[in-house]
């Protein structure tokens, strides 16, 4: 990040770069562009209340940075403003609802299914911001994508380009919710855009749809009873009550997207690394669950799910063929893994071996 600042333009010249930042980020393969202020005080009141009723469950982090995701200028000193942008990342794959419905089938969410979305979105901001340098000359800036204690949600919000729905997620008018969010903090006093008005009504399908009712209340999530938290954040054993409620997720969970209105206008990417990769729109779980950790690591190399490790991703997939429908395959990978190595994978086949047990026996 550069660590001196160019003088500051006239605000004419400000209003006619925030237009340019913008005309550039389309042309960079963004959806929408929009800058905001730092003003997040409102944000976290709620983000010490969130934290406090222990619904972070074991993301430290969350904790450890305090307010600092509230307050821009305190992570990045000499920041004013803040540059959002959202990119779309539902790849041309097959339908969630169709495999989430075959018990067989391992579901992903779909922002995963293709190359990181880090990787996709800090590539594209860091050109975005080397553009604005071009015209400014040297300023303070820094990338973030879901990096760093950024409230990139109330950042995006205040930017225009959406607003917070009942789920927690950022929802766009004409483009539902299946994008990702990227930030360049800057020093630049750019003008900024209004947030718009919250489009929710009286709707409340994404808490009702939730499989484990970690919606608790609008607007507000229990992340430890998210599965997306469960089979991505949490790093031990998942609880073994939430466990059938899991079903076929093993990475990430969509249910509350898919059954939003507003995800009607929700757009296919047309962004290249999105696109599907080894088949995991439409895998089976006994096909995941036979990759060696060779094949774990070569295929899922540059993908976000490769942060979770082989050891977890096994554990994910034991849950998911534990409320498989029962089959020779089945029950076969599953004894195949009985006696591996970690503990955390033998416990989750055994569970998953005794669920199989009884509904055959009975």
């Amino acid at each position: 990040m550069p660590t001196t600042s160019s003088l500051i333009p006239h605000p004419s010249s400000l209003e006619s770069l925030a237009r340019d930042v913008k005309r550039w980020g389309a042309e960079l393969g963004f959806q929408q562009v929009g800058i905001a202020d730092c003003e997040l005080g409102a944000a976290e009141a709620r983000l010490l209340d969130w934290v406090g009723k222990g619904f972070h469950g074991e993301m430290e982090y969350m904790e450890r940075h305090g307010v600092k995701r509230a307050r821009p200028a305190e992570l990045v000193p000499g920041t004013v403003r803040v540059i959002a942008a959202r990119m779309n990342c539902n790849p041309p794959a097959r339908a969630a609802e169709e495999v989430m419905a075959d018990g067989s089938k391992a579901f992903i969410a779909r922002y995963t299914l293709g190359r990181d979305y880090h990787k996709i979105m800090r590539g594209k901001l860091q050109k975005l911001a080397n553009r604005i340098g071009q015209e400014v000359g040297s300023f303070r800036y820094r990338v973030f994508t879901d990096s760093a204690p950024v409230m990139e949600v109330e950042i995006a919000e205040k930017a225009g380009l959406g607003w917070r729905g009942k789920h927690t997620l950022l929802l766009n008018r004409e483009a539902g919710s299946f994008f990702v969010l990227g930030e360049i903090y800057t020093d630049l006093p750019l003008p900024t855009d209004s947030a718009p008005e919250n489009h929710c009504g009286t709707c409340q399908k994404c808490m009702d749809v939730c499989p484990t009712g970690a919606i608790v209340g609008p607007y507000q999530l229990d992340a430890r009873r998210c599965i997306a938290y469960l089979t991505v954040e949490l790093k031990g054993s998942i609880p073994e009550e939430l466990r059938p409620l899991i079903g076929n997720r093993v990475y990430g969970c969509d249910d509350c997207q898919l059954v939003c209105p507003w995800n009607k206008y929700s757009q296919t990417t047309t962004e290249p690394d999105f696109a599907v990769r080894n088949g995991l729109d439409d895998a089976t779980l006994v096909e995941l669950f036979g990759w060696s950790e060779e094949e774990f690591e070569k295929r899922l190399a540059g993908s976000a799910i490769h942060r979770i490790g082989y050891e977890r991703w096994l554990r994910n997939l034991a849950v998911g063929l534990g409320n498989a429908p029962w089959s020779a395959a089945v029950v076969d990978a599953l004894n195949g893994r009985a006696e591996h190595l970690s503990t955390l994978v033998r416990e989750h086949v055994g569970w998953a071996l005794g669920r199989h047990s009884v509904r055959h026996e009975g």
